[in-house]
């Protein structure tokens, strides 16, 4: 999964629902949409696997969001580790390293089942502008 099924929206978007932070209280905001289509996917990656969300250079306006799955073994010693617990599924971990958390720190992630626009969606309050296609920012 790659920012492809993501879309990005400003800090000015209205929040839709309750989210859910990391058993620390930190980390990326993430709704209780999100929540159930995560619990729902990560089952079928395998065992040991875990969130990687973080970005990348490129994209129309400079940066671009990236969401993949991957074995916990390749969790680097820099990256933060979140842990989220959803009511009725098991908890499941998200990492990010530090330079992609500068960007996307406090971000909430929310999912829509819409046939158009639907995907996973970022509301980035870091970012100062998103390009049309709604998959990357700046800053």
């Amino acid at each position: 999964m790659t920012s492809d099924t993501a879309t990005a929206t400003t800090a000015d978007a209205p929040v839709a629902q309750a989210t859910h932070t990391g058993r620390d209280g930190k980390g990326i905001q993430i709704t209780e949409s999100a929540m159930k289509q995560l619990a729902t996917l990560l089952p079928a990656q395998g065992e040991g696997k875990v969130l990687r969300v973080g970005v990348r250079s490129g994209g129309c306006s400079g940066m671009s969001y990236t969401m993949d799955f991957i074995d916990a073994a390749e969790i680097e010693a820099d990256d933060e580790r979140y842990i989220y617990e959803p009511a009725g599924a098991p908890s499941f971990t998200v990492v990010s390293d530090p330079k992609s958390l500068l960007y996307i720190y406090g971000m909430q992630l929310d999912f829509s089942n819409a046939l158009i626009g639907g995907g996973f969606n970022f509301t980035n309050p870091n970012a100062t502008q998103t390009c049309g296609c709604g998959s990357s920012f700046a800053v």
